[in-house]
C-alpha cells in the first residue's frame, strides 16, 4: 500500500471511531453513517485499484513462419 491509500485508511477508520461515538452519545444519524458508508467503498475502491498489476501493454505479433514458396492449391503446388 502507498502511502496516500494508508492515509485514506486511517481516516476512514477514525471516521467509524468517531461516527459510533457519536452515535452513541447523541443518537443515530442516517447521513453520517451513509456518508461513512461510501467514504468505505471509496477506499476499499482505491485499494483495489492500487493491488491490481498494470496493463503489458500491446501484444507482439508472432513472426511469421516461413511457408511454401509459389501458389498452392487443395490439389499441391500446381493446382492440377
Amino acid at each position: 500500500m502507498s502511502g496516500p491509500t494508508k492515509t485514506m485508511t486511517v481516516l476512514t477508520c477514525a471516521a467509524l471511531v468517531l461516527t459510533t461515538a457519536y452515535t452513541v452519545a447523541l443518537g443515530s444519524s442516517g447521513w453520517l453513517w451513509f456518508g461513512l458508508l461510501v467514504l468505505i467503498v471509496v477506499t476499499i475502491g482505491v485499494a483495489a485499484s492500487e493491488s491490481g498489476t498494470a496493463p503489458a501493454g500491446p501484444r507482439r505479433r508472432p513472426p511469421e513462419r516461413p511457408g511454401p514458396s509459389g501458389p498452392t492449391g487443395p490439389m499441391g503446388p500446381t493446382g492440377i
